[in-house]
């Protein structure tokens, strides 16, 4: 049968999802304002190299800064994701986000910024965005199909990676061409919020697919928490993401001490190896657009060992152009993981809950920068920045492997000989039935019906979570 245009059709493409009005104006929009966004990430980073003689620790606490407020504000986003109209929600966060961007830019255009000014901006956006993180990311679901929603969070994260290959490129030639001011970064960004506001407010509310919203009661987080205990898949998504997050994401710390310290480069130079840490980003974002269906639980490991390997063996580079160049890899390593790891964790909550579950998972992503940031910036400044990067990428392999190991063991079979009358019962399971479908054999008085089914467990519809 041929598809037509409202037919989803989830094997059309890797832009299938586009298909959706909403969601084709949301990600346009989110191109624009993603792009501001890592405009000023990177001019955030230069701004607090010239303002503190080129400290790797300030640049750890900047940092931490603005993603430590994850740890506390990250639920309650998701609490409101769960709760309220996540549109309505999303405009007030972004006009926010748009203020404190704007703040930042007259502040250095004036010549009136100093560190503590940085610090106090880069804490209250990370307030704002740990809001924001939750809502965004639980929206997608409610703008495509439940069969797109894989192929509709790959989208995301590729309109998220093209952005980071153009934003840090603009922005280096920006302040390269403003004789090292970061102003003009910043006021883009600022700017590009309007974008996004503009797309919210023009969607045709119609064609949303809001889910049942949370009762409001007390206990939320604990319940939450045990929900999660509860699906060991969803332990071991978060297990790696809270690593990998602490450990291995720090790029916009260790590429601009390398670009400094190591190769003795500008702004122009570290908005190129950024922009390289970019290009493979993009190119991971869109081979995981072929995926339509839940990843499997090796996958992730697989790809964070990957990661891990790639870090320690950059970290080894001690020539600018080897350097530039195994940045692309590793970038797709980093984004393999991550579209990965969410598209794990959206396909396999049901809706009531994906806005909590989602902030808990980000919780555990980003809720580790204040600690891993200090750390890492700490050991490129004692040790050389190269030891940012091995040392991050060493950590993320032995936990990775470890994890590798548990799930490995706990995936022996073991038979069980059950006499139960009036009937022998045959039960060969395995012991970790989150991950395998169980085999079954039984034999029953008058006859030997049998049932046998192995392998992977397919993703389950997202509207749907069975409980164990």
């Amino acid at each position: 049968m041929t598809s037509t245009a409202a037919d989803p059709a989830p094997r059309a493409g890797s832009f299938r999802a586009l298909r959706a009005h909403n969601f084709r104006l949301y990600v346009s929009a989110n191109l624009v304002s993603q792009t501001g966004t890592w405009m000023q990430r990177i001019g955030q980073d230069w701004l607090v190299l010239q303002l503190s003689g080129d400290s790797g620790v300030a640049l750890g606490v900047t940092t931490a800064l603005q993603f430590g407020p994850s740890l506390f504000f990250s639920f309650y986003g998701g609490v409101l994701a769960d709760r309220y109209d996540k549109r309505r929600l999303l405009m007030a966060t972004q006009a926010v986000m748009g203020v404190l961007a704007l703040g930042l830019g007259l502040l250095v255009a004036t010549d009136a910024a100093v560190l503590w000014h940085v610090y106090l901006l880069a804490l209250l956006v990370g307030v704002v965005s740990s809001l924001d993180t939750p809502v965004r990311q639980s929206f997608v679901s409610e703008m495509v199909a439940p069969e797109l929603l894989a192929n509709a969070v790959s989208l995301n994260s590729t309109v998220f990676n093209a952005a980071r290959l153009v934003g840090p490129a603009v922005a280096g030639g920006l302040i390269a061409l403003s004789g090292g001011n970061t102003a003009p970064a910043f006021l883009v960004n600022a700017a590009s919020f309007a974008t996004t506001i503009a797309a919210l407010a023009l969607m045709r509310a119609d064609e949303l697919d809001p889910s049942p919203p949370a009762p409001r009661s007390r206990g939320q987080l604990r319940q939450t928490l045990a929900y999660t205990r509860q699906h060991p898949d969803l332990m071991l998504a978060m297990g790696l993401a809270f690593t990998l997050g602490t450990f291995g994401f720090n790029s916009q710390i260790t590429i601009a001490l390398m670009a400094r310290e190591v190769f003795g480069l500008g702004a122009g130079a570290f908005g190129l190896l950024s922009t390289a840490y970019a290009v493979g980003s993009l190119s991971g974002a869109l081979l995981s657009t072929r995926r339509s269906t839940r990843p499997l639980q090796r996958f992730l490991i697989v790809s964070a060992v990957a990661f891990g390997v790639l870090l320690v063996v950059s970290g080894l580079m001690g020539n600018y152009y080897a350097f530039a160049a195994l940045l692309i890899p590793t970038g797709a390593a980093a984004l393999v993981f991550s579209v990965a790891c969410n598209s794990f964790v959206q396909l396999g909550v049901e809706p009531q809950w994906r806005g909590r579950v989602l902030a808990l998972y980000f919780m555990a992503f980003l809720g580790g920068t204040p600690i891993g940031a200090p750390l890492i910036g700490f050991v490129s400044e004692r040790l050389g920045a190269p030891w940012g990067l091995i040392s991050g990428g060493l950590v993320c392999v032995v936990v990775s492997i470890a994890a590798g190991a548990v799930l490995a063991r706990g995936r022996r079979v073991r038979l069980e000989m059950h006499v139960l009358p009036p009937r022998l019962q045959l039960h060969v399971a395995a012991t970790a039935p989150p991950d395998r479908v169980a085999v079954l054999a039984e034999e029953a008085d008058g006859g030997v019906p049998a049932e046998a089914v192995t392998g992977e467990r397919v993703a389950p519809d997202p509207a749907h979570r069975p409980s164990h």
